[in-house]
């Protein structure tokens, strides 16, 4: 029986995807790539916008079209959320919730039973449990990079947030688990692995830290750790010298602003100001200035006026981000921002979210052009429509080279000769 298994939304969203793969792939399914037709259709949902949950509404119907007959089980944060919408989508056969997702291979009907269902069977609590977990199984990907679920849920409780909803409150995975899966997945020759989590800085099992879990990573036999978005108030000095002094911990930061008002901000309930954010940054670029920084810019938030967008701009530019993902504010049911009622119009969220992408592009060409002429290790993932091979440097400057090697899943030193929005054009070093 064949398994397609699709995933809307994010990185921790992909990891669980790979290791539900890895799970039916054990029990027999074959893997087809999304799209095909298939038997059984995996999707692993997401809530954070009403137009995730629409993206997750629309790739089963598009699924149902080319395999009618494909029992769909979903599952993700829609699944935790919108259960009571998805059971009344025609073609939806098991609707898993937070607390199950994991264990949905053990629901499924057996292979040979796989059968399409008059009424979807729905797995759901409202509570999520709060122990700290662990995972059977590993990922199971195609790319050099593997993601590596270490930590679940979120108690901080943005007031925009659904996340604590979906995924409950903050638990940690057992760290031995944590090393298991690591160690499996280098066996399987991924070069790189990436931490992902809902409020990575938060990680602590029996009183170990993220920075106990990464120097206990750094023996793995990889040659790469990156750390996945991180909360600007967990990013805490000890980790900010450990990926200083790593000879394996990516020099990159993801740490989401979201403004550059502080009134915003606390309307938002987040835990820092715009001084303690740009004191973090300059903390973190003193010790590493080729450090790779991004970061997530939210428009429309209730009450953003023109001069609270003008210091979100304003800091976006001072400070010296590689780029920034721009989302606009989206209405979450059960969330405190749910019932503000300054609204801002569609039409200037478009367009803040417009001048904020352009200089977003903007900043990521500037950082780009900083290293024309500098050697760079690459780890080289595939080639591009044109061809080259190409891959990223550890602060994630992502490159392109033309060379008539096999490259793939190989670090090497290639000398940027050009850029371009988003790619950085060279040659393999002699």
């Amino acid at each position: 029986m064949r398994a397609s298994l699709h995933t809307v939304g994010c990185r921790l969203n992909q990891a669980e995807t790979a290791v539900l793969a890895g799970r039916l792939k054990q029990q027999g399914y074959e893997l087809v790539e999304y799209g095909r037709p298939t038997d059984l259709l995996v999707l692993n949902t997401c809530s954070v916008t009403d137009h995730a949950e629409k993206d997750c509404r629309y790739e089963i119907r598009r699924t149902l079209r080319h395999s009618p007959g494909a029992f769909v089980a979903v599952t993700g944060c829609y699944a935790q959320t919108g259960a009571n919408v998805l059971r009344h989508i025609p073609g939806v056969d098991l609707i898993v919730g937070a607390q199950y997702k994991m264990d949905l291979p053990v629901y499924l009907p057996s292979p040979h039973s796989l059968r399409k269902r008059p009424t979807p069977e729905l797995l759901h609590t409202r509570a999520i449990g709060r122990d700290d977990f662990a995972m059977e199984g590993t990922g199971e990907y195609d790319s050099t990079r593997a993601n590596l679920k270490i930590q679940d849920g979120c108690s901080f409780m943005c007031s925009f947030c659904i996340i604590p909803f979906a995924r409950g409150h903050e638990r940690s995975r057992r760290f031995d688990d944590i090393v298991r899966e690591a160690d499996a997945l280098a066996a399987k020759g991924h070069r790189e692995l990436v931490l992902t989590g809902v409020n990575l800085g938060q990680y602590s099992h029996q009183g170990r830290s993220i920075v106990d879990l990464i120097r206990r990573l750094e023996s793995v036999a990889v040659d790469r750790i990156r750390i996945s978005s991180i909360e600007p108030t967990t990013v805490h000095d000890d980790l900010l010298e450990c990926m200083a002094a790593s000879g394996k911990l990516c020099r990159y930061l993801h740490i989401p602003l979201q403004s550059g008002d502080d009134g915003i901000l606390k309307r938002m309930n987040r835990r820092y100001t715009v001084k303690d954010y740009a004191a973090l940054i300059d903390r973190a670029m003193t010790l590493m200035p080729d450090l790779g920084l991004g970061t997530d810019l939210m428009v429309g938030f209730p009450g953003e006026g023109d001069a609270e967008f003008g210091g979100t701009e304003a800091i976006a530019r001072d400070i010296p981000f590689a780029y920034f993902h721009v989302f606009s504010y989206s209405t979450r049911p059960g969330t405190a921002a749910a019932h503000f009622d300054d609204s801002v119009p569609s039409a200037v969220v478009r367009a803040r979210s417009l001048a904020l992408a352009t200089l977003s592009r903007a900043k990521r060409l500037a950082f780009y052009q900083r290293y024309t002429g500098r050697p760079v290790q690459v780890l080289f993932e595939g080639t591009d429509d044109a061809g080259r091979w190409t891959g990223h440097t550890d602060n994630y400057l992502r490159v392109a080279v033309a060379s008539g090697e096999d490259l793939q899943n190989r670090i090497r030193t290639a000398v940027v000769t050009g850029t371009m929005d988003g790619l950085a054009v060279g040659h393999l070093s002699a």
